[in-house]
């Protein structure tokens, strides 16, 4: 691997004298790459490849689009697009959801509006993002997707600002959620020279246990048609789930603070006399107390958490998740399967009904862990050479249990001492999978401008890197409409920092984050 200094020293010795500019940049040289474009995009709206909508109130940027080629069987594409003017001098980093195969344009065009140079790429192959037919006997495009491609966007991009702006970026960040937390992870761990700052939201970086606990759950709700769980029966688990545990943290509001001292027994629910959409049969019931312990071994060992309660019923939640419309519909059906037939057994035919929780896990890490995995808690270089990073999760996130990302700030902890020098973790109530859900779930998306401080998570990391302010509590909104600011706020709630949670004063309205306060639980 050549390092990011000497490879942006052989782009500047190979590079004609006019060619700072943005035209110039197709004539540039870069290891393993080559460049397809270099232009210069007048500001306004821009019609990206494959997006159905042009992108609008750009500013002026050049857009530079290359593929990079690490091994014979690599097409890593991606896309670099830098403020043809008022830079503020900082790289971002886009993450891709699912198992990516697009660059993430929107991300690209947020980045741009806030005077940021970003780079995206695909990650090395061109499919819908629950597609894995792209892996069947294509080793290194797994790698690629794992973590090379990723990692070479970064190097390469960076040397294509250097020439563009004459000079390297002040400070990098990478900030990204579900695959893309497992990217930002893996960049902490493998990468920790790529970037200064990084956000990781409900990050999939147990990949190997994940979809393996999602292929279980395939088993223990499809293998006997009578353990399916109809979407007609969620509201009744999340409305028993409520009952139990809603106010754990003093307040009655439909939302579960801390689902982790939830102690609900889905017993309850089991029919007493006639099927109804009340109640679960017995099977259901077996199978429910399957989703919400998680990935076992056959002594019972946890190998993966399961489901917290509580939003069960949510849009976006279980119905979207985990049980689906019907048998075979739910997205947790379609990343485990895809990964089991075209990775870990390159055979199409594979079937979820032959699953076998240790030997399919095992083998899957076995193949897998070292290629996919980001859950090693070791961050002593990262942290050396200064980075900050931020975790959050959605406390109702349907994809991946929230459990999960406490499991790994716990490991760090446990191998680095308290990590609270350079690690922040939040936990969101009423989040489903990287946004949305009943809770207050916007705290910060690109654009710092538009909301205050104290609620935009990238502020957070900028000014921890930058300033070495250290972020406390960050104030989440709830809109009246949607995501869409401009309707109003309804709702304002304190993310607190892990372990802490928050615990409402007594008297004051619920939906007012100052009427909490962040306590240890």
């Amino acid at each position: 691997m050549i390092p990011r200094i000497l490879l942006a020293s052989v782009a500047l010795a190979l590079l004609p004298a006019a060619a700072a500019t943005c035209d110039g940049l197709g004539k540039l040289s870069l290891p393993d790459t080559t460049i397809t474009t270099a232009e210069l995009v007048s500001g306004g709206s821009f019609a990206a490849p494959g997006v159905p909508q042009p992108f609008t109130n750009l500013p002026s940027f050049c857009r530079v689009a290359a593929t990079i080629h690490p091994s014979k069987d690599s097409d890593i594409q991606f896309e670099v697009w830098m403020p043809a003017s008022n830079w503020n001098g900082k790289f971002f980093g886009v993450g891709n959801g699912g198992f990516a195969g697009a660059i993430t344009y929107a991300g690209l065009a947020s980045a741009i509006r806030e005077g940021y140079a970003a780079a995206s790429t695909d990650t090395g192959h061109q499919a819908p993002g629950q597609n894995a037919s792209w892996a069947l006997n294509h080793p290194e495009k797994i790698v690629d997707f794992g973590h090379r491609a990723i990692h070479e966007t970064a190097v390469k991009s960076k040397a294509v600002l250097k020439v563009f702006y004459g000079e390297q970026p002040k400070r990098s960040y990478f900030s990204s959620c579900s695959n893309g937390g497992r990217q930002a992870l893996m960049e902490a761990q493998r990468y920790p020279a790529d970037y200064d700052g990084i956000i990781a939201g409900a990050p999939a970086n147990y990949w190997t246990h994940l979809l393996s606990m999602a292929a279980s759950n395939v088993q223990a709700t499809m293998q006997d048609p009578a353990s399916y769980i109809p979407a007609a029966k969620l509201p009744a688990i999340q409305a028993a789930a409520l009952a139990a545990c809603d106010t754990l943290d003093g307040a009655k509001d439909g939302i579960i603070e801390n689902p982790a001292q939830c102690r609900f027994d889905p017993s309850v629910l089991l029919c007493k006399g006639q099927d109804s959409d009340t109640c679960l049969t017995a099977p259901q019931l077996t199978a429910l107390r399957q989703i919400y312990g998680g990935l076992r071994d056959k002594n019972d060992k946890p190998l993966f958490p399961g489901y917290p309660m509580g939003g069960e019923a949510e849009q976006g939640g279980w119905g979207l998740w985990i049980t689906g419309a019907e048998p075979g519909k739910a997205l947790m059906f379609a990343f485990s399967t895809e990964f089991f037939k075209n990775m870990v057994y390159s055979n199409p035919d594979w079937d979820f009904r032959t699953f076998d929780p240790v030997r399919d896990t095992q083998t899957a890490d076995e193949k897998f862990a070292r290629v996919l995995n980001s859950n090693d808690p070791d961050l002593k270089r990262f942290r050396d050479r200064g980075g900050k990073l931020i975790l959050y999760h959605g406390w109702s996130d349907a994809a991946i249990p929230a459990y999960n990302i406490i499991d790994y700030y716990r490991s760090v902890e446990q191998k680095m001492g308290p990590p609270t020098s350079f690690v922040r973790l939040y936990m969101v109530p009423g989040m489903q999978h990287c946004g949305g859900g009943s809770g207050a779930t916007f705290f910060g998306q690109l654009g710092p401008s538009k909301t205050p401080q104290e609620s935009n998570i990238e502020t957070a990391v900028e000014r921890w890197v930058e300033e070495g302010a250290a972020p406390g509590p960050i104030v989440a909104m709830k809109f009246k409409q949607g995501m869409n600011p401009a309707s109003g706020v309804a709702k304002t709630h304190s993310l607190c920092p892990y372990p802490q949670v928050a615990q409402y004063k007594g008297s004051g309205s619920m939906d007012d984050a100052a009427n909490f306060i962040c306590v240890a639980k």
